[in-house]
């Protein structure tokens, strides 16, 4: 299911750098975080190249990143590829018109916001954020992407928690991820 063998060897160092801080935001949950891999350069950079490996020839003119860890890898990645970078971010965070979409995730609910003309007809979109647990985060950026016109073609994250099924609520559209978490 990750997006490169396991021989990889980035792979298992991008894995050991994630921390897993148990019962946060509360009891029961166990947060993965990608704030650890962030203080090692290279294997950040090895993060960021093995995104920009799988979709430079993949003509994406928008990589969508997820507030708020999806605007730390989304933005190289864009760049990278010679994209533009979209922010999806949390409610009143953006100036002017935009359009909203609710979705609810493992431990409450929530709302993702984009602004009007951010995102045209004819643009193939990258959704990026760092994890996908029950897939309403990722659910909820496509289909702000689809209804302002762009095509979704792939979403991808650094982690996935194939326990909460959130791969199947993605209607069939490709994930791309680089560790699987199992607890």
């Amino acid at each position: 299911m990750s997006g490169f063998r396991e021989e990889d060897p980035r792979i298992n160092s991008i894995r050991t750098k994630i921390r897993v801080v148990p019962n946060f935001p509360k009891q029961g949950i166990d947060f993965l975080d990608i704030t650890t891999l962030l203080l090692d350069p290279k294997v950040f950079k090895n993060t960021i190249d093995m995104f920009v490996e799988r979709y430079k020839n993949k003509n994406i003119s928008v990589v969508a990143g997820i507030e708020a860890r999806g605007f730390i890898f989304g933005p190289p990645i864009a760049l990278a590829i010679g994209a533009k970078f979209v922010p999806l971010r949390k409610p009143r965070k953006l100036p002017g018109e935009v359009i909203s979409e609710e979705y609810t995730l493992e431990y409450g609910s929530d709302c993702l916001e984009m602004h009007v003309g951010a995102v045209q007809h004819s643009d193939r979109a990258l959704v990026v954020d760092d994890l996908v647990a029950t897939g309403g985060t990722l659910c909820a950026a496509m289909n702000l992407l689809e209804r302002a016109g762009a095509e979704v073609v792939e979403c991808a994250c650094v982690i996935e928690l194939p326990a909460l099924k959130g791969r199947e609520r993605l209607n069939g559209k490709p994930l791309y991820i680089l560790v699987e978490y199992h607890s």
